[in-house]
């Protein structure tokens, strides 16, 4: 079979923290923001099977990747481990330390659609304007960009330059409608 053949395949890159944070503020404004909370173990607020399911629903998972400081969100095992997550461990350099997700997400991301020609859709799950210059190279690439984020803390300009954008509570809403149906 040639390789434009070939099925095409699905990349996912969560900024994890940064969907808990967001869940976690809208949940309780400027809670996240403290120091007391935000390095502490957290308690889980991400439907992770709702938004892997969604991108399964795009075509065949072939990397699923998440990016955070994993030592404070140990309550995700099961459904990390049942969604098989590459999980990428990132140490801040310092309590208020920021981007160190979004900018290793983003270098994989461009490594990975040039190393494996079969990526034809990638997912970025992250709300975060610094991924517009993501956006503009993927469509460079020829790569499809399908953006999800939350409601209350994603950049209008980011989702408006994805090729398709989620947002994630319309997931969850949709999954559980199916579970009730």
């Amino acid at each position: 079979m040639r390789h434009d053949e070939r099925e095409r395949s699905v990349a996912i890159y969560w900024d994890f923290e940064n969907l808990h944070a967001s869940l976690c503020e809208a949940k309780e404004p400027g809670a996240y923001a403290r120091p007391d909370n935000r390095f502490r173990l957290q308690e889980p607020l991400v439907q992770v099977q709702a938004v892997a399911d969604f991108a399964a629903s795009l075509g065949p998972v072939a990397i699923h990747r998440a990016y955070c400081n994993w030592q404070f969100f140990g309550r995700y095992r099961e459904a990390l481990l049942k969604n098989a997550m590459e999980l990428v461990q990132l140490f801040p350099p310092g309590a208020t330390a920021k981007n160190g997700a979004d900018i290793r997400l983003c270098l994989d991301a461009m490594e990975d659609v040039h190393r494996f020609g079969h990526i034809d859709t990638v997912v970025v799950v992250g709300g975060d304007s610094d991924f517009l210059p993501l956006s503009q190279k993927m469509k460079a690439a020829g790569r499809r960009l399908v953006g999800i984020g939350a409601r209350n803390a994603t950049n209008e300009h980011w989702a408006r330059s994805c090729h398709e954008f989620r947002y994630y509570e319309d997931i969850v809403g949709q999954a559980h409608a199916e579970q009730q149906q």
